[in-house]
C-alpha cells in the first residue's frame, strides 16, 4: 500500500516538475521571440541601408561640389560594354561634371590600351557636343600609362591632350584576331558538325578552311572602321598633326609621350594636378567617375548564382 504521504509528495513533485518545464518553455518561447524580432530588424537595417546607398549613389549626391574644383573623369582598362570604362559610365561622369555650376574644368584621366570602336565613338561624339553646349568649361585629356586604340579614339575630342614622357601613345588602327582549328580536328579526329542557314552564316568559322572572298570581306570592313578613325583623330587633332608623318602615325604603331609631342599627337607633358592649378588654374580636384554601384553588383552576383544554381540542375536531372 502506498502511503498518503508519499503520493502527496509524488503529486507536489509531479506538479512541481511540470511547472519548471513550463516555465522553461516560456523562456525558449520568449528568447526564440527576441531573436527572432532581433534578426528581423538586422534584415531590415540591411534593406534600409541597401537602398539608401542604392539611392545615395544613383543621385550622384557626392558628385556636386560647393566650391569650384576641376572635375576629373577616369576611363581605365578596356573600352567595352562589359567594363567601369564604357560609354554609359564615362558619359554620366561628363554630363555631371558640366552640370555642376562650380566645375572650372574638366579631365579625363585615361589609361586604356583601348577597346570598342563603337563605346569609344559614343564618348567622343558627346564630348564633342557638350564642349560645343558648353564653350566655358575647357576639356583635356590626361594619359597616364597608356592610351591606346579606343582610348587615343576618346582622348582626341579634348581640347588638348597631355602625357607622362614614358607614356604609350597612338596604335591609330583596327584588329580583328581569331584561330584557324582546321588541320588540328583532322589530327585529332575530330567531325564537325555544323548546321547553318545562309550562305555567309558561318563567316570565319575557326573550324572551317578561310575562305578568300569572307577574308576580303572582313578586310574591307576593317578598312572603313580605320578610315573613320583616322578622320576622327585629323578632326580632333586638327594642325597638329604633321602631314609629314601621317603615314607612320595612321598605321597602328605606338610611341612614348615624349616622341608624341614631336608627332602631334598630343599637346605638352604634364600630369593631372599640373594641368589643373597650372592650365585649369584649381588644383582642388572633385572625382566624378560613375562606378558600379552596390545594387548592380548584387545583382549581377545573384543573377550569375542563379543561371549557376539552374544550370547545375539541369545538369544533375
Amino acid at each position: 500500500m502506498i502511503d498518503k504521504s508519499e503520493k502527496s509528495n509524488s503529486d507536489e513533485f509531479a506538479n512541481s516538475l511540470a511547472s519548471e518545464f513550463a516555465k522553461e518553455a516560456l523562456k525558449e518561447q520568449r528568447r526564440s521571440r527576441r531573436w527572432g524580432i532581433f534578426f528581423k530588424l538586422v534584415v531590415a537595417a540591411y534593406i534600409a541601408a541597401f537602398f539608401v546607398i542604392y539611392i545615395y549613389e544613383n543621385n550622384n549626391i557626392r558628385s556636386f561640389s560647393p566650391q569650384k574644383h576641376t572635375a576629373v573623369i577616369e576611363i581605365n582598362g578596356i573600352i567595352s560594354t562589359e567594363t567601369v570604362a564604357n560609354a554609359d559610365f564615362i558619359i554620366t561622369g561628363l554630363r555631371n561634371a558640366y552640370e555642376d555650376e562650380n566645375t572650372q574644368g574638366i579631365i579625363l584621366r585615361i589609361n586604356s590600351p583601348g577597346g570598342s570602336p563603337v563605346q569609344a565613338g559614343y564618348v567622343n561624339d558627346e564630348i564633342n557636343r557638350l564642349r560645343e553646349k558648353h564653350p566655358d568649361i575647357p576639356v583635356f585629356a590626361v594619359i597616364t600609362d597608356i592610351c591606346t586604340s579606343g582610348g587615343y579614339y576618346i582622348a582626341v575630342a579634348a581640347d588638348k591632350i597631355f602625357a607622362n614622357k614614358a607614356s604609350i601613345v597612338g596604335s591609330i588602327g583596327v584588329v580583328m584576331s581569331s584561330f584557324g582549328f582546321v588541320d588540328a580536328i583532322e589530327k585529332l579526329g575530330i567531325e564537325r558538325r555544323l548546321l547553318f542557314s545562309g550562305e555567309s552564316k558561318a563567316l570565319m568559322d575557326p573550324f572551317m578552311p578561310l575562305d578568300f572572298f569572307e577574308q576580303k570581306h572582313m578586310q574591307e570592313i576593317l578598312e572603313k572602321i580605320h578610315q573613320q578613325f583616322i578622320s576622327v583623330v585629323r578632326d580632333g587633332r586638327g594642325e597638329n598633326i604633321h602631314n609629314q608623318y601621317e603615314e607612320e602615325l595612321f598605321s597602328g604603331l605606338i610611341w612614348s609621350g615624349e616622341e608624341s609631342v614631336k608627332l602631334g599627337l598630343i599637346d605638352g607633358l604634364a600630369s593631372t594636378s599640373e594641368v589643373a592649378r597650372d592650365i585649369i588654374g584649381n588644383e582642388y580636384i572633385v572625382n566624378y567617375t560613375k562606378r558600379d554601384n552596390y545594387f548592380d553588383r548584387f545583382a549581377k552576383q545573384v543573377g550569375a548564382s542563379l543561371f549557376y544554381n539552374f544550370k547545375h540542375s539541369m545538369i544533375t536531372q
